[in-house]
């Protein structure tokens, strides 16, 4: 399959929810379907100004439906596959059937969905488009189950977007244009060449490349008076590191009704609330303790002001992917200016992330000028990304196994806040980096344990509900997973993903 970037994808107009101004705010603060993102995924039957001229026409009748109406104007999305059921297969069958109910074929555009140009997984549930971060994990099943046909269709997806929009996006949703989430791609390039030979990664230079300017935009116009833009920070010593950030900063389209709400209730700025929160979304860790400044207290949400440590272990494997394909080029210019920023982002993650005294990985407060001491997975990413040192990795791991091994796995962090990407909740992606993290640093028997009780978790949640989760609670197997926004979602990409790519590792 050749690389693509703009391969039969029409030049048309994107569709944004918010252009139906009264309407859409109508639906979503009236609450007629349980879940926001429901109305969000729905797709125009006529053009948006037809839909709100007939709007104004019949709303103030006394007899007026707003759900009959909607109804009427938009096509209703789907659900996953309500035919679908694992019907006591075993397994490994279903996760092989799974791969057919997730995916989904190219289309034109419709409604909010951003066209792509070819085949990709779903994550399942309510998610009924492609995910950034998500697809990793996805991929490191579908190349297990040999799918490696569908594994390059999603990177080329992600190449196309990289190219036609400036970056990959959260997901092909026009309400996510506005942000990215971890940076993956890189890995992702990676995997593919495992199967196609390093002669493919070339074919990716300019996606990375993409990739790499969104990241870093503004970065050389930073000033001590001005340290902070989009996604850079200039720290106190003239390193520069990354946050996540958002480019918009009203309420989230798909999370109307409830942001709303804590917004009105909230002492806050109102956008300012609203950019940290999307900002988290970004993050891929949506909601988490890492992001509150107060207790469990969801109003406190304070992304854009720490730099993270995941998103640089993730950005310097995306400058070292860049390095050894500018050497390949023999651009003497651009290997000296990218072994630079590796220098620079390497020493700086291991000044302001690493705490010594007690051996792990931390988020480091800018505005605050401190590290926040709040032990998570997060400290995983260093020994993924091989930045650690054999010390520090040896600390890490004696933390993660007395702390954070629990009877059902790795737990996301060690507070309970009523937030999913908390405890008591594992979460596949999680397990996979914790593993393959300390895999490169000799920890055998520490991954063998965790490895164990996560494909048991999945196993036992599986016998009892035929069904593969979003996320577990791994402190007591025998009680759902919960927290978060909205019900635990099964399906699900990426937990079949990393349990085929346990199973086998």
């Amino acid at each position: 399959m050749p690389y693509v970037l703009l391969h039969h994808m029409p030049n048309e107009p994107f569709f944004f929810i918010e252009s139906l101004g009264e309407l859409y705010k109508e639906v979503q603060s009236r609450k007629i379907f349980p879940d926001a993102k429901f109305f969000v995924d729905c797709t125009p039957r006529t053009p948006a100004e037809t839909i709100l001229a007939e709007y104004e026409k019949v709303k103030n009748d006394p007899n007026f439906d707003l759900k009959l109406f909607v109804t009427t104007h938009f096509i209703l999305p789907s659900d996953l596959a309500p035919a679908y059921l694992s019907a006591n297969k075993p397994l490994l069958q279903h996760i092989e059937e799974l791969w057919t109910v997730l995916r989904r074929s190219p289309t034109a555009q419709s409604g909010t969905l951003v066209p792509l140009p070819y085949p990709y997984i779903v994550p399942g549930g309510r998610f009924r488009e492609i995910f950034y971060w998500d697809s990793y994990f996805t991929m490191l099943g579908l190349q297990v189950a040999g799918h490696i046909d569908l594994v390059e269709s999603m990177i080329n997806n992600f190449a196309s977007l990289a190219i036609r929009i400036g970056h990959i996006p959260n997901g092909n949703r026009t309400y996510f244009l506005s942000r990215s989430q971890p940076p993956f791609f890189s890995y992702m390039v990676e995997l593919l060449a495992e199967e196609k030979g390093e002669d493919i990664l070339l074919h990716y230079l300019p996606a990375l490349e993409k990739e790499y300017n969104f990241w870093m935009d503004g970065a050389d116009q930073l000033t001590t008076s001005n340290n902070a833009y989009r996604r850079v920070v200039l720290l106190p010593d003239g390193s520069i590191l990354n946050r996540y950030w958002d480019d918009r900063d009203t309420v989230r389209p798909e999370a109307y009704t409830e942001e709303t709400r804590l917004a009105q209730n909230s002492k806050r700025n109102e956008a300012e609330l609203h950019r940290n929160l999307r900002a988290a979304c970004e993050s891929g860790w949506d909601y988490s303790s890492r992001w509150l400044r107060s207790g469990n207290l969801w109003e406190t949400t304070e992304t854009i002001d720490i730099v993270p440590v995941d998103l640089n272990c993730l950005l310097l494997h995306l400058e070292e992917l860049l390095l050894t394909l500018y050497d390949l080029q023999n651009d003497a210019a651009a290997v000296q200016q990218m072994q630079s920023a590796i220098h620079k982002r390497f020493s700086a993650i291991q000044r302001y992330c690493w705490n010594e005294k007690e051996g792990f990985y931390f988020d480091y407060h800018f505005r605050d000028g401190h590290q926040l001491l709040k032990h998570s997975l997060a400290a995983v990413y260093p020994l993924f990304c091989k930045l650690a040192t054999a010390e520090q990795a040896e600390r890490v791991a004696t933390l993660l196994e007395k702390q954070f091994l629990c009877e059902g796995g790795l737990v996301t962090t060690l507070v309970k806040t009523g937030q999913q990407w908390d405890a008591p909740n594992g979460w596949a992606p999680l397990h996979w980096l914790a593993y393959a993290g300390l895999q490169h640093y000799g920890f055998t028997e520490l991954t063998t344990k965790a490895k164990e009780r996560w494909l048991m978790t999945c196993e036992k949640v599986y016998t009892e509900t035929g069904k593969m989760m979003e996320k577990y609670n791994v402190m007591d197997v025998d009680i759902k997973a919960g927290g978060g926004k909205y019900p635990n979602q099964d399906g699900f990409g990426w937990t079949n993903g990393v349990y085929l790519k346990l199973l086998h590792a």
